[in-house]
């Protein structure tokens, strides 16, 4: 009999993979998330696959419609713009905290991070927009404040979704300079030029989204999904 902790931890698997395919643009607003397609990709029931879907629909990223029918959300350009501005805000919190609090280890931590990216600038766009999405998530969780890592994390792939309905292309080289000025401001302890900067940082992405993506071709879920079953 599979334990509660089992099937949470089944859901959990499913939502990172879906949360990763839509920040890495692998999946686009519209595109059918079917439970029997989901089930059979991750090996598990289609309860499993419907309350992971629920889950996604809590936090904006999926659409329930009639007939059990979920697709990957489509937010208006009204919505994707109020999510920037509200990302904007509690990053701005974030880097407040932080900022000459971080360890030298942390610092060595987010320098290996922007290192990475830095690498993965020239190779294929998904690497480079999930460390940018990461680099962001990273900064939250070293707050240790529980609220503001969920909904740091919740509204930085709520901003990956509008981006992948609005977005130019992803420009790796602004995004690698942008993280490192930050981090210097964190390590000197200047919080009101650490705030300036993510704030511009992020409304200077929220500025490539002007762009409608009209690709729309039908897909198969189970192809689109099958890098990130394993991760």
């Amino acid at each position: 009999m599979t334990s509660v902790r089992d099937s949470a931890n089944r859901v959990d698997r499913i939502c990172s993979a879906i949360r990763r395919a839509i920040i890495e643009r692998a999946l686009s607003p519209g595109d059918k998330l079917p439970e029997d397609a989901l089930g059979e990709r991750f090996g598990v029931s289609r309860t499993i696959a419907r309350q992971a879907l629920g889950q996604l629909a809590g936090e904006g990223l999926v659409d329930l419609r009639r007939n059990r029918i979920a697709v990957v959300a489509t937010p208006t350009f009204e919505e994707a713009r109020d999510t920037f501005d509200i990302r904007v805000e509690l990053e701005r919190l974030v880097v407040k905290h932080l900022a000459g609090s971080l360890s030298r280890e942390q610092i060595a931590e987010l320098a290996a991070h922007i290192e990475a990216q830095d690498k993965a600038t020239g190779g294929p766009e998904a690497a480079s927009i999930r460390l940018a999405t990461d680099f962001h998530v990273l900064l939250a969780r070293m707050t240790g404040k529980p609220i503001l890592i969920r909904y740091v994390s919740e509204v930085a792939y709520r901003s990956g979704l509008s981006l992948s309905a609005y977005g130019r292309p992803h420009s790796p080289e602004c995004a690698v300079n942008e993280h490192r000025r930050l981090v210097d401001a964190l390590a000197t302890g200047d919080k009101n030029e650490a705030m300036k900067l993510m704030a511009g940082h992020l409304e200077a992405v929220a500025d490539r989204a002007f762009l409608p993506d009209a690709d729309r071709r039908a897909r198969n879920l189970v192809e689109i999904l099958a890098p990130y079953v394993d991760d």
